[in-house]
């Protein structure tokens, strides 16, 4: 076991226990052997009745997807034969868990530990919190608070009355407020090589975009895993742990972009949902870009299915899931988006692409669709909760009760709909109407900076400003940012919150210094008036990505040069390239 140092210190075991991200049952079940349907547990529980009892709160047994997942790990596995189960001690709750050992939210079906863990021992405990926001179903918050983590995994929460658990090294929360890992549902990474693009800076959507298509044409797996790593180290900088990202532009001879950027997302560390974005309209006909970065149809659906064939892990605890992602109603034929929908519904992923973005696109859907834009989406077969989108700045009142009542998730992002001028996006309606909204960057060439903090802010101010001062605080944000991202990304109970058998995503925020002076009476009030703010550490399945300010990766100043010189070439900037 460690011990607290210095504040933001981590202390190192002399032996470090292996962690796997993929192993293991919810944590009240460890390894007794079991023989057949009868057989009982060391607590006199038959295999029969904790078939049912793992139907009730094991993920996988959820919903049709991971039953289909829960049943082909029992067929590897042999059957009930070779299957090995571990009740914990009389199955009770841990130190500080306040009933929520019994919130058995899951962990992934894999292969069963060889032996009994020792009760109460883990990989990592965060500890000294100001305070911990758990957002969990009770939206707990626990003040002198800590986290315990095995094999990626929340194992338990507690107080200071509460004893720690032996861990094999621990991470000082001290002046912190803790949170569940904040999670990005909109992002085009890529766009950071041409941030403040002078040319785009000052125009419309439509403008920007067509200024900045054939640039990016000279988009090629190099310039997609530098745009990837430095994209992901900002968003881990400033507290993100899961963030999607919608690669759209695939120019000819450009490479497996995807694959690039998967390469970045696993060398740093981060929980990543990449989709497979696609444009198959270009100018000549009748869409926005050039013809360079289009595709066909059947390419473009090919490549999706290899793509998810080769990557999609729909397993909790999943550190990578493949969703797919047409641009936007004005940028693909609607062939492809009812292929989409329907490849997507055979490979069991979701669907992305942007929507009611800018008055533009109704004006572009009533020309061209004979339809508002909303209308199109639900025609084509993408009213489902199986699909979240972007903005959805502009659906009216009969639009948002229809996204609501088939659980279309929306992705808000707040500085984007700004800095182009394209309006605020109805939140609150949308949330009452029953989607879920969560929150996201957009790309870094329109918002030019990737912090889900400032997002989250942004999101504070702008639903304050639409609808009041009781509209929105900061918990409400919070929330957006964790729960209901992870809705959006079909992740619900199993990212975005902290509580036992949770994903171990957490970051912890400095709320010390003059930005914090007179912060006194609630911290996460605090942690979004106050600021600007970064985060002291970044976890991401219970491994620092950030620790102390700083990415862990030292790689990153080597990743910058060749970024600098990647991005200079694209923009056309020779001296700079060169140098």
């Amino acid at each position: 076991m460690t011990t607290p140092s210095s504040k933001g210190s981590r202390v190192p075991a002399s032996t470090a226990r292996s962690r796997s991200a993929r192993s293991g049952w919810p944590h009240p079940v460890s390894c007794i052997s079991a023989t057949g349907p009868t057989s009982t547990t060391r607590t006199g529980v038959t295999i029969a009745k904790l078939t049912a009892q793992l139907a009730t709160f094991h993920p996988v047994a959820a919903v049709s997807r991971r039953k289909a997942t829960f049943r082909s790990e029992f067929g590897r596995l042999g059957g009930w034969s070779k299957v090995a189960f571990v009740m914990a001690p009389d199955d009770v709750e841990g130190p500080g868990t306040a009933g929520d050992a019994h919130d058995r939210s899951g962990r992934p079906a894999g292969e069963p530990p060889a032996g009994r863990v020792q009760p109460g021992a883990v990989d990592l405990v965060v500890v000294g919190a100001d305070l911990v926001a758990t957002v969990d179903d009770r939206r707990r918050e626990i003040p002198g608070g800590w986290v315990a983590v095995r094999d990626g995994f929340v194992v338990s929460l507690g107080g200071p009355s509460d004893p720690l658990p032996p861990a094999a090294e621990t991470i000082s929360a001290q002046g912190c407020l803790v949170t569940p890992g904040l999670i990005n549902t909109h992002h085009h990474i890529y766009q950071n090589l041409t941030r403040s693009f002078a040319p785009a800076v000052n125009g419309t959507l439509f403008e920007w975009l067509t200024t900045l298509y054939p640039v990016w044409a000279g988009l090629d797996e190099e310039a997609s895993y530098l745009s990837a790593w430095v994209g992901l180290a900002e968003l881990a900088l400033g507290g993100c742990t899961t963030t999607t990202d919608h690669l759209y532009v695939h120019p000819k001879g450009g490479g497996d972009l995807i694959s690039a950027e998967i390469t970045a997302a696993r060398e740093l560390g981060m929980r990543f949902h990449p989709t497979r974005g696609s444009m198959s309209l270009s100018v000549k006909d009748g869409g926005l870009p050039p013809d360079s970065v289009v595709q066909d149809d059947d390419d473009i659906l090919a490549e999706s299915e290899r793509l998810v064939l080769a990557f999609h892990d729909p397993n909790p605890g999943s550190m990578l899931q493949i969703a797919l992602a047409p641009c936007s109603p004005f940028s693909v034929t609607d062939q492809l988006m009812r292929r989409t929908a329907e490849l997507a519904e055979r490979l069991d992923v979701r669907l992305h692409t942007h929507l009611a973005e800018d008055p533009d696109e109704d004006r572009f859907a009533m020309e061209k669709f004979s339809k508002r834009t909303i209308d199109h989406f639900e025609d084509v077969g993408w009213m489902t909760s199986r699909a979240w989108v972007a903005h959805c700045v502009y659906p009216d009142s009969s639009e948002i009760a229809r996204l609501g009542r088939a659980g279309v998730g929306v992705a808000h992002c707040p500085s984007s709909n700004m800095m182009i001028a394209g309006g605020i996006a109805p939140v609150a309606e949308l949330i009452a109407a029953g989607s879920p909204v969560g929150l996201g960057c957009d790309g870094s060439a329109s918002t030019d900076h990737a912090s889900l903090w400032l997002e989250a802010r942004m999101a504070l101010m702008q639903g304050r400003l639409r609808g009041g001062p009781t509209a929105m605080g900061s918990r409400r944000a919070l929330e957006i940012a964790t729960r209901g991202s992870a809705a959006c990304l079909g992740r619900d109970g199993e990212i975005g919150q902290l509580a036992p058998g949770s994903v171990a995503d957490l970051v912890c925020w400095p709320l010390e210094g003059v930005p914090f002076a007179g912060a006194l009476t609630d911290p996460v009030e605090a942690w979004l008036r106050c600021g600007p703010l970064q985060a002291r550490h970044t976890i991401v399945a219970g491994r620092p990505v950030v620790l102390d300010g700083r990415l862990v990766s030292n790689a990153v100043e080597d990743i910058l040069r060749r970024h600098r010189a990647v991005s200079a070439r694209m923009q056309g900037l020779a001296d700079l390239a060169s140098g």
